[in-house]
C-alpha cells in the first residue's frame, strides 16, 4: 500500500493555483534545479509508470522492450529534458506525459537502443512483473493504445485512493471493519443489504447506513486528492473526476 499524503491546499474555484500539488510545483520549479520539483515529478510519474507500460505494450512491443522504454523515458523526464516542453495552457499531468511519451517513441528510442538492459540508472524502482500482470489482467484487444493507457491511469487513481482510506481505517484498528465495508464502494447495494452486514459488525442497520455515507465521501475527497496532484488548475478537477469516470465505465 502507499503511504498516505497530506491533502492538496485547495482553493475552490478561484482559479488561483495551489502550490502544494504535485504538477503545480514541477511548473512552477520551470527550468532551475529544484529539490522539491524533482521530489514532485518522482511522485507523479511513480503513479503514472503501469498506465504508460500499458500504452507501450499496446503499440506491440514486448514485456521485456516495453520496461526498458519506460524506465528510459522516465529516466529523460526525470532528467527534465522534457519539461520545457511543456505546455502551461495544457494544465494536465496525464495530457503532457503521454504526449511526451509519444515524442520520446517516434524520435528518440533509436538513440538509445545501444543501451543495454540494465546498463544504466534506474529512475523510478517498481515491480516489472507486476505492471505486465496488470497489463495482461486489464487487456482488452480491440481498445487503441490511448484508451489502455486512460483505463490504466484511472484505475491507478482509484486504487490509490482506495490504499490511503485503507490506511485510515488501519491506522484507527479498524481495518477488519474496513474490509466489510468496501463492498459499498465497489458494488451496487441498497438499504436491504445493511441488516446481515449490521449484524455482522454488531452495528445497527441506520448506524451502518451512516457509516457506509462517510466512508463513500471520505472516498471521493481521497479520489479528488490524487487528482488534485495531477493538475495546475483547480477548476479541472471536476472535468478530470468525469474523464476518470468515463474511462473506467469503458472497460
Amino acid at each position: 500500500m502507499p503511504s498516505s499524503q497530506p491533502e492538496p491546499a485547495l482553493e475552490g474555484r478561484s482559479g488561483h493555483r495551489f502550490a502544494t500539488t504535485h504538477w503545480s510545483v514541477v511548473l512552477a520549479a520551470g527550468q532551475s534545479a529544484s529539490s522539491d520539483s524533482a521530489e514532485a515529478l518522482e511522485k507523479l510519474c511513480r503513479t503514472y509508470w503501469s498506465p504508460l507500460y500499458a500504452y507501450v505494450r499496446h503499440r506491440g512491443h514486448d514485456a521485456h522492450e516495453a520496461q526498458d522504454l519506460t524506465q528510459e523515458f522516465f529516466a529523460r523526464l526525470l532528467q527534465k529534458r522534457y519539461l520545457n516542453r511543456v505546455d502551461r495552457t495544457k494544465g494536465k499531468f496525464r495530457c503532457f506525459l503521454l504526449a511526451a511519451l509519444k515524442h520520446f517513441l517516434a524520435n528518440e528510442w533509436d538513440k538509445a537502443k545501444a543501451q543495454k538492459r540494465g546498463g544504466k540508472q534506474t529512475f523510478i524502482s517498481l515491480d516489472d512483473e507486476s505492471a505486465e500482470k496488470q497489463y495482461v489482467f486489464g487487456l482488452v484487444s480491440d481498445l487503441s493504445p490511448e484508451r489502455i493507457y486512460e483505463q490504466r491511469w484511472a484505475q491507478t487513481l482509484l486504487d490509490q485512493a482506495l490504499a490511503r482510506l485503507w490506511e485510515e481505517f488501519a491506522a484507527q484498528g479498524k481495518a477488519e471493519q474496513f474490509d466489510v465495508l468496501k463492498v459499498f464502494l465497489q458494488e451496487e447495494t441498497s438499504y436491504g443489504d445493511y441488516p446481515a452486514i449490521a449484524s455482522q459488525l454488531h452495528m445497527n442497520p441506520s448506524a451502518l447506513a451512516m457509516a457506509v455515507c462517510r466512508l463513500r465521501h471520505r472516498y471521493r475527497g481521497l479520489l479528488v486528492s490524487e487528482i488534485a496532484q495531477t493538475v495546475e488548475n483547480p477548476a479541472d478537477i471536476e472535468e478530470e473526476m468525469r474523464h476518470l469516470f468515463e474511462a473506467i465505465s469503458s472497460s
